[in-house]
């Protein structure tokens, strides 16, 4: 398998290596191109796999439910919510990787009001 392509790069970050695959090819490549891939931004591949995460988790909570049997339990809700924690860790090392996210604040200047403990008196 050629890993470069960023289709294989989205399915080794969520593990969908079976054949057939969880996810489709077209659904993964929308997955990238609502990232940004068509810029070529490599944080997109990360984005994209939380998201493929996220839509397997959607889909863990509708089919499988919470189940028990006699002999078989099955926790939908539990797997959704591990998926969901992976998804989130993708995301935020692609806002590490992203130079246009990393380290956003401003520094705001103190106006020339008065001070906190100052009092306030009327003349």
């Amino acid at each position: 398998m050629d890993y470069e392509i960023p289709i294989r790069q989205v399915r080794v970050l969520i593990a969908d290596m079976a054949t057939p695959p969880l996810i489709d090819d077209q659904t993964l490549q929308t997955y990238l191109e609502l990232q940004g891939w068509a810029d070529g931004s490599r944080w997109a591949v990360k984005r994209a796999a939380a998201d493929a995460l996220e839509a397997i988790a959607v889909s863990e909570v509708l089919v499988s439910k919470k189940i028990r049997t006699q002999d078989l339990t099955s926790d939908g809700p539990a797997v959704a919510e591990a998926l969901r924690k992976l998804a989130g860790g993708l995301r935020g090392q692609a806002d590490d990787e992203d130079p246009d996210l990393g380290g956003v604040f401003e520094i705001i200047e103190p106006g020339g009001g008065r001070l906190e403990a100052e009092e306030w008196r009327v003349l």
